[in-house]
């Protein structure tokens, strides 16, 4: 059969790989800059902000792993989970900039020695080990004011990147809309693929009936 394969409307999505996303990569190293940030900086007994910024970061990086893992059966919830993940980073944004003022320390913006190189530092880094070795450096200063440029940065580019999911919804739908375009998509290669061989029947029955008059006119002509 010569008639090209036609794609067919799968119901399943593939599963977005989020490691590869920069706004993920950029929620790990949050949650282990504000697990050690909290030890180091914030009392060990009595303060129940340690237990809020450390759940708040767990949450913003574990939602976008439920979400994208979501997302194969059900963009909806993949939504709802990813708008759940950006809320936790809001969250710990709002605890880091609490931080600052109320320990007398300085918040970097445009215009501060160091804000130009943090911001082009955290621009060009998204993994835990570029990171890493100045978790135990840093000033609460530091850490706080790079905590917040990087929750900052996150927020940023989920909304981007919900924006293009909330798109990718209207165009495809959701699993109900999917199952039905891949019943239908099935059914119409169904139907074309028994026209294709019933075409195909039809041109050989012909064939067939040219090959028989041919024989009988050489039986005829032998005789």
């Amino acid at each position: 059969m010569n008639q090209e394969a036609k794609k067919i409307e799968t119901v399943l999505r593939k599963q977005t790989n989020w490691k590869q996303l920069w706004f993920y990569q950029k929620t790990v190293v949050l949650y282990q800059l504000t697990y050690v940030f909290t030890r180091r900086f914030l009392p060990a007994y009595g303060d129940r902000t340690v237990d809020q910024m450390v759940q708040a970061a767990r949450s913003g990086k574990q939602n976008i792993v439920e979400g994208s893992a979501d997302g194969v059966t059900s963009m909806e919830m993949e939504l709802k989970l990813l708008n759940v993940a950006r809320s936790s980073i809001q969250e710990l944004l709002e605890d880091y900039e609490d931080y600052l003022p109320s320990h007398q320390l300085t918040k970097w913006t445009a215009g501060h020695t160091r804000f130009d190189s943090m911001l082009k530092f955290c621009r060009s880094h998204n993994y835990l080990g570029d990171y890493e070795p100045f978790f135990n450096r840093w000033t609460d200063e530091e850490a706080a004011n790079t905590a917040i440029t990087l929750c900052r940065m996150v927020d940023k580019m989920m909304m981007t990147y919900q924006k293009k999911k909330e798109n990718e919804f209207i165009t495809e739908g959701g699993i109900r809309e999917r199952m039905t375009a891949a019943r239908l998509n099935y059914r119409t290669n169904q139907r074309e693929m028994l026209d294709t061989l019933q075409k195909q029947v039809a041109q050989l029955q012909s064939e067939n009936n040219l090959l028989k008059a041919e024989i009988n006119k050489l039986k005829n002509g032998k005789a």
